[in-house]
């Protein structure tokens, strides 16, 4: 059924992609809630949630892109984290409840600990996060006071950079606090390496603040409300430590200038082209105009449909390809399996398959 050109045309607006600074102090479900009210759509997505007190980029999929959230979380990312030493909590964040004192570290113990938790390491899970154990979440386990075992995994920390420190005695160089700078593979918990690197140089610890800076190619600094965001330090974090757990309680985030924040998430929606879809990690085809019609009805799949070879597509590495037409309209995804293209979903004329 073809939808009227009117209805077409509002859908069109909400189809993108919109890069969101999410603030402190609030849930990455309730971020969604200033994009749904910005875009006028409930057909919302985020690629990868923030912990309540962590602020920074969401990729966020809005109208018929929903579809293309789960094929966006495999990205590397990049944060910015304070780590505050002497006390570790059981939920490695400033929610949880101290279970584990220690000594401070002293800046060289810590500088060569940081140094050894780089490269391709096996890093156990928090008990507190979203992964399942038998079907059930693992931090409503830990919540419920049962005992949680995830296996340790292999990550890759392709970098961990000190940026500063605080001292709590200068003459001695403990470090109560620190500011660190991680890249890291998908599934890396920041949470987990502030522990790991403070075991390592004897002492305990756990996150006060965390920010993601980068996910993929998507920059922080291209997010709607970036300007919100306060400057990432030390100093700024023991500021907002305080108000972290306040996101429980909140319904609707204000934003301090909401007005501002919906207009730049119009202005800044990026719809689906080539050039984005190659940021998004897909391989961009053109179908030739003569096999729109039976790439629109579903017909099986054939290489002679596109501009180019769709084996171009490195099908052995279960590359998605996002499907253009000559006029550059994102009409769905493929992808190729045991030699044969197969529909993920298709776009066209208002409907959705």
């Amino acid at each position: 059924m073809q939808l009227p050109l009117r209805l077409l045309r509002i859908m069109q607006q909400t189809d993108g992609i919109v890069l969101y600074a999410k603030q402190p102090g609030i849930t990455s479900f309730s971020s969604l809630w200033v994009i749904k009210h910005a875009l006028n759509t409930t057909k919302i997505g985020h690629t990868g949630t923030l912990d309540n007190f962590a602020d920074g980029l969401l990729v966020v999929c809005a109208g018929r892109l929903t579809r293309l959230a789960g094929a966006i979380t495999a990205f590397n990312k990049d944060y910015e984290a304070v780590i505050v030493f002497g006390e570790e909590t059981d939920t490695l964040d400033p929610s949880g409840k101290v279970i584990k004192t220690a000594p401070l570290p002293v800046i060289d113990a810590l500088k060569k600990s940081i140094e050894k938790f780089t490269g391709t390491i096996m890093q156990s899970p928090p008990a507190f996060s979203a992964l399942h154990i038998n079907g059930k979440r693992a931090s409503d386990l830990a919540r419920a006071g049962k005992a949680v075992e995830i296996p340790a995994r292999p990550v890759t920390v392709f970098k961990a950079e000190l940026k500063d420190v605080v001292f709590d005695d200068e003459k001695l160089k403990t470090v109560k606090y620190a500011h660190v700078a991680f890249s890291v593979s998908k599934g890396t918990y920041i949470r987990c390496l502030a522990r790991d690197i403070a075991s390592d140089c004897g002492s305990a610890a756990h996150l006060i603040a965390l920010r993601r800076t980068k996910v993929g190619d998507f920059d922080l600094h291209d997010a709607s409300g970036f300007s919100l965001l306060d400057e990432f330090s030390i100093e700024n974090a023991l500021k907002n430590a305080e108000n972290a757990d306040k996101a429980e309680n909140a319904e609707k985030p204000r934003p301090r200038d909401e007005k501002l924040l919906h207009d730049e998430i119009r202005t800044k929606i990026q719809r689906m082209s080539a050039s984005l879809a190659k940021q998004c990690g897909f391989f961009p085809l053109t179908i030739k105009p003569e096999y729109e019609k039976c790439f629109f009805s579903g017909q099986p799949l054939n290489s002679k449909y596109f501009s180019e070879s769709v084996f171009s597509a490195e099908p052995e590495s279960e590359q998605k390809i996002a499907v253009f037409s000559q006029k550059e309209d994102f009409c769905g995804m493929i992808h190729v399996e045991n030699k044969r293209i197969i529909y993920d979903y298709v776009i066209s004329f208002g409907k959705e398959s």
